[in-house]
């Protein structure tokens, strides 16, 4: 039983994602879907169940396996546009599968669930940037989020203006809108991370996709929680926070409240056990992830 408890937060996030798979392949009658939200499923799975092992690397693991699946599989070989431009051009066309499915479910509703886990175990854009030096912040956060509704939408007006003008072609033209999207974002994403000294200074200011997730992760059910009858304020846990969660505060309107991406550093970084799953508190480790 307590083995069970231990690992119960896996076990949910693998029961939620092969309901999906399943349901969405009834629903479709493609097996894809079965194929595609089982593998994400267990990569999570696994990502949750090696950082209760306090395995060093845990998160990395998740974040190649569903990044590079997206990316390569998805993305090159199979020629589906995975970036924003994909969900406008679908959405445009009516089209209720491959990267419509995938925004409504890791980015529109998803977030109500697990907040912005997408940022943090499966964006294929971070997971590159997470690799860089700046693993937490050295200057305060910027002021610069209206950046992202820019680059929202332009990339709503790109798709918008071909199909008001009737361009042909328009499946090529995402496919070498999602290569050149990319490159943009992997370039502008690095370059930042070095002029801030943050490697999420991208996901902080530039990427439209904040637009769909901020919102809904307001009022994410899975968050991360301190409780206080534990924490000594010794600000190491939002010290490690690469998003500069004020992480001691429980409230929903606590500072970038909006911007937890569930990446466990301040968990591990806390020397009372204060936080969910902390090294110090292994008796309780799913006991503070609370709605």
């Amino acid at each position: 039983m307590k083995t069970l408890k231990k690992y119960l937060l896996p076990i949910i996030m693998l029961a939620v994602f092969e309901t999906i798979a399943v349901v969405l392949w009834l629903v479709n009658d493609k097996i894809f879907y079965l194929f595609n939200f089982s593998y994400i499923g267990c990569s999570i799975a696994l990502g949750i169940f090696l950082f209760i092992r306090e395995f060093k690397y845990a998160r990395h693991v998740t974040q190649l396996l569903v990044g590079l699946y997206m990316l390569i599989y998805l993305g090159l070989i199979s020629n589906e546009n995975m970036q924003i431009e994909g969900f406008w051009y679908n959405l445009f066309t009516g089209v209720f599968e491959a990267a419509t499915i995938h925004y409504a479910v890791a980015k529109i509703a998803g977030p109500l669930l697990f907040g912005r886990g997408w940022c943090g175990f499966a964006c294929w854009t971070a997971m590159v940037m997470d690799f860089l030096p700046y693993k937490t912040p050295k200057a305060p956060r910027k002021k610069l989020g209206f950046i992202r509704y820019i680059t929202f939408a332009v990339s709503l007006i790109f798709v918008a203006c071909l199909f008001l003008t009737h361009v042909g072609n328009l499946e090529k033209i995402m496919f070498w809108s999602f290569l050149i999207g990319n490159i943009l974002y992997y370039a502008s994403g690095i370059i930042l991370a070095f002029v801030f000294k943050d490697n999420r200074a991208f996901c902080k200011y530039v990427c439209p996709i904040t637009v769909f997730l901020k919102p809904m992760s307001y009022f994410s059910l899975l968050r991360i929680k301190c409780d206080k009858s534990k924490c000594v304020s010794c600000g190491k846990c939002e010290k490690v926070c690469p998003m500069n969660v004020k992480i001691t505060d429980n409230s929903r309107k606590r500072e970038n409240s909006t911007e937890c991406i569930l990446c466990m550093e301040c968990i591990k970084a806390c020397p009372k056990g204060a936080l969910p799953a902390g090294k110090t508190s292994a008796k309780s480790e799913n006991e503070n992830i609370t709605n």
